[in-house]
């Protein structure tokens, strides 16, 4: 299972109808408008969560 950095679907690697290959990864979409949004701005789709601070851990 893959998910759509954009739009967060997620899919089978072979239902996902592109791909871009970007800093190494290899990132599938379900259309081409997703994979245009994600070029216009990769990072915009890659930021990680943060993690609370403090946790207790």
């Amino acid at each position: 299972m893959v998910q759509d950095p954009v739009c967060k679907m997620i899919m089978e690697k072979i239902e996902a109808l592109t791909r871009v290959e970007y800093n190494g990864e290899i990132y599938y979409f379900c259309s081409e408008d997703c994979k245009e949004q994600f070029l216009k701005n990769p990072e915009k789709y890659l930021i990680k969560p943060k993690k609370p601070e403090n946790s207790g851990c």
